[in-house]
């Protein structure tokens, strides 16, 4: 591809350069996937008021997301096995997140840890907690984030069970590759030569840490029981406690989930439907979004995560009540395709897109964009 100008060319290019199993395990939703459409077709439907008369010869992107500053509202999401995406690819985007000026969030299924994180970029990131059966592992997690220096623990509340994906079953995705897919991967030659050579192997923050892991063969084990079902709002306020920092919570997509969050005095959330991962069926997060900032707007800080692909969504997100959104999909487009250059190029894409959309709608700054700033096609 001779030029990169969006983020479905790098859609297109990542789709090209890694394994079958690891696109779709990204390009999937859970069951019928209408969750996984819903999400950005209705971010679609919201209209961006266009206004002219207005002098926009200096747009500034820059804001604070939970603390943090950020260049443009933007954070990268959490994405388990980013590692496997593009060899050392949890590395590659903190440091580009770090040297552009966005926050990175780490997960906990990644393939680097969390203390390799921290030597690459020597800066504070945010760490997603998944939250598992074996408690004094999560506990493990949690001081180990805070000896990183983390400076926002990203809790995940809408994995208690796991969702199927029809395509990670049919694929039978595994960090063990069955015949048919080692001939895809054979296909694939600079990607397999990449893995084959680089260092970082093993899931990082699980491997040594957890009970009785540590090997790839017991951690397949392993990860076959690691949600827990028991997740309630009296362990979140065990973590909570347990961190001491600030917290964000992950996952919310109900006006009263919202309001329990609000009232324990948790920092942030982040309206989400794990891309459509998760509950097939589901709301968007577009649907839900300005409704919880109706009911919690001025009570904590919120963030919005599922189908966001380019600058406009961003406006989108902030006119409707979020600070800032997370970037995931295209992330892992630009990554696969291009590895850090990619989200390097990512980044100066959304830029761009979100400066001339704000210049074209009349705001020179990201705090001057309101609710007022879109309309809906639900509302006509």
């Amino acid at each position: 591809m001779s030029k990169i100008t969006c983020v479905e060319d790098f859609r297109q290019l990542y789709k090209r350069r890694v394994p079958k199993m690891f696109y779709d395990y990204v390009e999937a939703g859970s069951y019928t996937e209408s969750t996984f459409h819903r999400n950005e077709n209705e971010l679609k439907d919201v209209c961006i008021r266009q206004r002219v008369g207005v002098d926009i010869s200096n747009v500034d992107t820059s804001t604070t997301m939970v603390g943090a500053d950020a260049k443009i509202p933007v954070a990268f999401a959490p994405i388990g096995m980013l590692g496997i995406q593009n060899a050392g690819g949890e590395i590659k985007v903190a440091t580009a997140a770090h040297d552009y000026g966005v926050p990175f969030i780490l997960s906990t299924m990644s393939i680097c840890s969390i203390e390799q994180i921290q030597e690459a970029t020597g800066t504070p990131f945010w760490f997603q907690l998944y939250v598992v059966k074996d408690r004094e592992f999560v506990r493990d997690l949690i001081h180990r984030a805070k000896a990183a220096n983390c400076s926002a623990l990203v809790v995940t509340m809408d994995l208690p069970m796991l969702g199927q994906r029809h395509k990670d079953v049919k694929n039978e995705l595994s960090i063990r590759p069955n015949f048919r897919n080692m001939l895809n991967i054979m296909t694939k030659p600079k990607w397999a030569f990449e893995m084959a050579t680089t260092p970082y192997k093993g899931f990082g923050n699980v491997m040594g840490h957890a009970k009785g892991v540590d090997d790839l063969s017991s951690l397949l084990v392993w990860a076959k029981e690691m949600v827990d079902p028991a997740l309630d709002w009296e362990y979140v306020e065990w973590i909570r406690q347990e961190w001491g920092g600030k917290i964000i919570l992950k996952g919310i997509l109900d006006v009263e989930d919202a309001q329990i969050a609000a009232s324990m005095g948790i920092d942030s959330i982040i309206v989400s439907n794990h891309g459509g991962r998760q509950l097939d069926g589901a709301g968007s997060s577009i649907y839900w979004l300005p409704r919880i900032a109706d009911a919690v707007g001025d009570k904590m800080e919120l963030l919005f995560d599922s189908g966001v692909h380019t600058g406009m969504d961003i406006f989108r997100a902030k006119a409707l009540g979020a600070s800032g959104v997370l970037l995931g999909r295209s992330m892992v487009y630009a990554l696969g395709a291009m590895g850090r250059p990619g989200i390097d190029q990512l980044l100066q894409i959304y830029e761009n897109e979100l400066k001339t959309t704000m210049g074209l709608a009349g705001k020179t700054k990201i705090s001057d964009i309101q609710s007022g700033d879109v309309y809906s096609v639900w509302d006509q």
